[in-house]
């Protein structure tokens, strides 16, 4: 079966073509720069470029796949969650096509689409595993039981990972989005500065108080070593996520823990999660950095075991800017 996934839950405009969930035909992203004049995602402007870009994006996936629009047989779409505008942009599309292709689709769990990545990473990778979710706008951790079947372990009790890298790097007049130029500004620094390392409880995260606390060490030390103060977050940020993984595997038994979402393409974090499995004695699997940010792909996957399971959606399917999935096989 040939998947045409569509993704617009943010400031990236992305087709892919996936055949049976698994090979990736192609994978078109589309970034939009125009967000770095502004140091976070307007959401207005997102939405415009959703609309200006959808259609060749999606062509260029269906070209790039060698096929046409006649052999697309499923449409995989983000549904929630995300940008409100952004989604109403993709999910009317792919029902249009949809209905003018005489063929099904399927919405997605943005978050669900970050854990079947892996799938396309790892093909043979089946469940029980620990599902660690990290991006701009979630932080989750996962058991997954099943695919397209989780419960929730922890999640962010305030800003997510992705998030807290985007305004620290704002704080230190970094340009948008900030967590790759963090990791590059780290690797000039040393982390000489002890910033805290929340605890929120349980499996939980929490990571304003980090961010927070940089904010307050630049007003006390407006001429502080950028590098250093890059590092030190990082450190600090890197930290928490390990401290809790290593907290869930120890309290599971779990031998495999999948990384990923945008922050999972992060170096420092790669290997110091690495450091933590070869130490507990776990397989580590992350995908490749292409899989880890925002794509289509991972969509198109996460379509065709939600159809292969539930078949296809309804068209009165909604956009949701907040939606929970863990727990339930409910799109």
């Amino acid at each position: 079966m040939l998947i045409l996934g569509i993704e617009t839950s943010c400031d990236e405009t992305a087709a892919a073509v996936v055949e049976d969930g698994l090979s990736v035909r192609s994978s078109v992203v589309s970034s939009q720069l125009v967000h770095a004049l502004y140091g976070g995602v307007v959401p207005e402007l997102a939405a415009r470029a959703h609309i200006r870009m959808i259609v060749p994006v999606v062509e260029q996936a269906l070209r790039e796949a060698g096929i046409d629009y006649a052999q697309v047989e499923l449409i995989a779409v983000t549904h929630a969650p995300g940008l409100l505008g952004a989604l109403l942009v993709g999910l009317p599309f792919a029902k249009g096509l949809s209905f003018s292709l005489n063929i099904p689709f399927v919405g997605v769990n943005h978050i669900e689409g970050h854990i079947f990545a892996l799938r396309l990473e790892y093909p043979q990778l089946q469940p029980p595993y620990l599902g660690v979710v990290l991006s701009g706008g979630h932080t989750e951790l996962l058991f997954v039981d099943d695919w397209c079947k989780y419960q929730e372990l922890g999640a962010t009790v305030d800003d997510a990972c992705g998030e807290a890298f985007d305004k620290v790097a704002k704080l230190l007049g970094l340009p948008y989005p900030g967590g790759i130029e963090i990791e590059r500004l780290a690797l000039e620094g040393r982390p000489v500065i002890d910033f805290p390392v929340a605890d929120a409880g349980g499996l939980d995260f929490s990571f304003s108080g980090l961010k927070t606390a940089v904010l307050y060490y630049l007003r006390e030390h407006p001429d502080a070593h950028r590098p250093d103060v890059a590092a030190s977050f990082q450190v600090a940020a890197v930290r928490q996520i390990t401290k809790r993984v290593e907290q869930a595997v120890r309290q599971t038994g779990m031998k495999k823990v999948g990384v990923s979402g945008g922050v999972a393409a992060n170096r420092y974090l790669r290997q110091q999660l690495q450091l933590l499995a070869d130490r507990l004695g776990f397989e580590l699997l992350i995908p490749r950095p292409q899989f880890c940010t925002d794509n289509a792909a991972m969509i198109a996957a996460a379509g065709y075991e939600r159809f292969r399971r539930s078949g296809p959606s309804p068209f009165d399917l909604p956009a949701f800017a907040r939606r929970s999935f863990a727990g339930s096989n409910q799109q």
